[in-house]
């Protein structure tokens, strides 16, 4: 046997990877499982997004090769996009880069910045990739823990007594993903200043600010924030497209370059066609949110009816496409599930996947219809 790189023994495969094989099976054998643990969104991107792709089919550059950088509209709407919702100015010219989807950004951004041994301060409960890419590229991962106590905020005090000298990369997610967290007024300029005292690259990972929340935020508007932080964003949740793989990295023209000297040599660019679907979903007026949120307003409803019936509390404030139970004191968030699974049929995700500071919760998706909700919650009561 040839031996695989050492650095594959230092991550395992993704969990919903493994997870979503055993539903499978289950289903395969006639199970009538009920899914509720994945974030993939079930509902259809805007007609003209879906127009835009099958009309530029026939264009004369839609099957070539394409920039690294993206068609300059597509950067242009994108731009708009962030003025217009976040009221921060981004140039189109060299301080957007599209990504195919944002999940790629966060390797592209560890291969441009660390080195075997630097630190990376991770959110325990986070993202879980934002751990395997820091193993896969040799970093060593330093995690700060998030607690209801503080509604799941960074303690910059706490941050600030340990030794941070090797910390070049910090991760942070707001709004928050997997508790649904929103950041407050103060966070995002507490963490630019914290940044800047240490000479730390901050990157905030947010593609949930336009479901369930009325009040879209980005790092990026503090005064100063581009020395120091990017930002990743995503069409994915906000407009139903989460296959067709369009993200987006903002930041100051030197980030971008550096982040932009990896992924030229990764990739080829975004197809043509759904460059063109994103420009058109980027140009969407607020109704469509207003739309959106209706959905997904009645589905958390009864998803918060579903946790009820299971004996968790959750948290009517927070926003996004998942809803944060805590589970009874005397359960365990895995055991939990894989009983929820066995005697309902109904998957779940446990809150360990995310971290430490995930045991004892659990995690429900909006991306189910209401029927398929309302049948989970009959099969529990």
């Amino acid at each position: 046997m040839i031996e695989v790189a050492k650095r594959l023994h230092t991550v395992e495969e993704y969990y919903f990877s493994k997870k979503l094989r055993e539903v499978g099976l289950l289903i395969a054998n006639g199970k009538p499982v009920i899914n509720l643990g994945i974030g993939s969104p079930d509902l259809q991107p805007p007609q003209k997004v879906v127009d835009a792709i099958s009309n530029s089919l026939g264009d004369a550059t839609a099957h070539k090769y394409q920039s690294y950088q993206g068609l300059p509209e597509l950067r242009e709407a994108m731009s708009s996009f962030y003025k217009e919702h976040f009221s921060v100015a981004i140039n189109a010219a060299n301080e957007i880069l599209p990504l195919m989807g944002s999940k790629e950004g966060i390797m592209h951004i560890s291969m441009a910045y660390l080195n075997a041994g630097d630190e990376v301060l991770i959110p325990n409960p986070g993202y879980p990739t934002y751990q395997s890419v820091t193993k896969l590229v040799g970093a060593k991962i330093v995690t700060y823990d998030l607690d209801a106590s503080t509604n799941w905020m960074p303690n910059i005090e706490t941050l600030e007594q340990r030794d941070l000298s090797k910390v070049k990369l910090m991760w942070v997610n707001y709004p928050h993903m997997p508790t649904g967290a929103t950041p407050t007024e103060t966070v995002f300029e507490e963490l630019v200043a914290f940044a800047k005292r240490h000479n730390i690259l901050i990157v905030n990972d947010n593609p949930y600010s336009f479901v369930l929340n009325d009040n879209p935020t980005s790092i990026l508007s503090v005064a100063g924030a581009k020395d120091v932080c990017l930002e990743l964003n995503s069409l994915s949740k906000t407009f139903n497209m989460a296959g067709w793989r369009v993200g987006m990295l903002l930041g100051s023209s030197a980030h971008i370059s550096n982040v932009l000297k990896v992924k030229s040599n990764m990739d080829s660019g975004m197809f043509y066609g759904i460059q063109k679907g994103a420009i058109e979903a980027l140009k969407c007026s607020k109704m469509w949110f207003v739309t959106l949120n209706s959905v997904y307003k009645k589905r958390r409803d009864l998803v918060w009816q579903l946790a009820e019936a299971l004996n968790c509390t959750y948290d009517k404030n927070a926003t996004g496409m998942f809803v944060w139970a805590k589970l009874p004191a005397y359960l365990e968030s895995e055991a939990f599930i894989d009983l929820v699974l066995k005697e309902h049929y109904i998957f779940i995700t446990p809150g360990t996947i995310f971290g430490s500071q995930g045991e004892g919760y659990i995690r429900f998706s909006l991306c189910a219809s209401e029927e398929i909700i309302e049948e989970a919650i009959a099969r529990v009561k």
